[in-house]
């Protein structure tokens, strides 16, 4: 069979940010937190664009005086987009952000980079951002995506795979296990931020549906998407369980040395809720990336992250039961659709791409969204 050239919108522009007024503010505002007297110079490296559609990495070294010495540290900054810029999310809360990695590397073995300095301000680079240490290892791509081929994850072992795979779904059962998530991480709690709901999944199922809203103004409405709310609305499970959920829990977030997970990233979606909302997250991006492969004709990777062998994975870790998880797929479905709406906004914005007549062409997720409402008999 003839494969079709992979989508052109999978590599985007993501700031319109002028690179090389950075170093010099940088340094401006590091004088201000390290020692007096430190003199720190910045370089810049390239930034990050093979993964994330989100907040803007610099790369960066910094070179200062302390105790007499010359030190380097190698960091990453984690900047919030610019409202310019399209933003996927509407709000950039990069406290919470800094503050859950903070509490997660204090609390658990879990690899999260250690944070550094945060400026919430946006007085220095015009949005707020943090510093953290920079971490050597190897990252599953997202452009093109790894089950494309031709990439070290593709080529590996399916030993190594499935030990890459059983080594994520620990991260997750890590991070579930930090007791009292609903009081060590109040600050997730959607109601923080004005969402209303009974129950902690109907807050965040409020949030949602007003992150749509604010999507909806950048390109227009989705059928698709409406259809799937309402059919999330209406069958709300009933659950109380509270844990940490990085949100975002996709093995293209991790970076990995010898199939060892040795960095979890990208905290903008992290939350508060069950546990299953984190477990069909890191199943469900990997079958949005099968899904555009069977279109294209491509092999993919079908043995690898099914959904069957991560549940059974975690099970053993934890002890706990999963529940079912297609109401968790539906949610997370929409918003994958919802941060295609915004990408696509994006893009039309730098001129990337014409606005197309219709938006849902735009979620590479369509064919598996429409799947599973018609699974649930939506």
């Amino acid at each position: 069979m003839t494969q079709a050239p992979p989508p052109a919108d999978l590599k985007m522009q993501r700031s319109s940010r002028d690179a090389s007024t950075l170093p010099d503010r940088l340094a401006g505002w590091l004088a201000t937190v390290l020692p007096d007297g430190a003199d720190p110079v910045v370089t810049m490296h390239s930034g990050v664009d093979a993964n994330g559609m989100s907040s803007e990495t610099l790369i960066l070294d910094v070179d200062w005086t302390e105790g007499g010495a010359r030190r380097r540290g190698e960091y990453v900054a984690r900047v919030a987009p610019a409202a310019e810029d399209l933003p996927v999310f509407a709000h950039y809360e990069l406290q919470d952000q800094y503050d859950a990695m903070k509490i997660v590397a204090e609390r658990t073995g879990v690899p999260v980079p250690t944070v550094r300095w945060m400026e919430p301000t946006g007085e220095v680079l015009g949005t707020p951002f943090f510093l953290m240490d920079r971490v050597d290892g190897i990252v599953p791509q997202d452009v093109l995506p790894y089950n494309f081929g031709d990439n070290w994850l593709f080529d590996a072992s399916r030993e190594d795979q499935r030990r890459l795979q059983d080594n994520s779904v620990k991260v997750l059962a890590d991070l579930h296990a930090i007791p009292d998530a609903a009081s060590t991480f109040d600050f997730l709690d959607p109601a923080r931020h004005g969402h209303a709901g009974d129950t902690l999944l109907e807050r965040n199922l409020a949030r949602t549906k007003e992150w749509y809203q604010y999507a909806v103004d950048g390109i227009g409405r989705s059928p698709l998407v409406e259809r799937a709310l309402a059919w999330l609305e209406a069958n709300l499970p009933t659950t109380e369980e509270t844990v940490l959920c990085w949100g975002d829990s996709r093995i293209g977030n991790m970076m990995y040395r010898d199939f060892e997970p040795v960095a979890v990233l990208d905290w903008e979606m992290a939350a508060i809720g069950p546990r299953e909302l984190d477990v069909s997250w890191m199943a469900f991006a990997h079958s949005v990336f099968e899904s555009i492969t069977g279109v294209m004709g491509m092999p993919g990777m079908p043995h690898f992250m099914h959904e069957d062998d991560m549940k059974a994975e975690y099970e053993r870790i934890t002890g706990v039961t999963l529940g079912d998880l297609q109401w968790y797929h539906v949610y997370n479905g929409v918003q994958w659709c919802i941060v295609f709406m915004r990408t696509g906004a994006r893009q039309i914005h730098f001129g990337e791409i014409e606005k197309p007549d219709d938006i849902e062409s735009l979620f590479h997720c369509k064919p598996l969204i429409e799947g599973l409402l018609q699974k649930v008999g939506a």
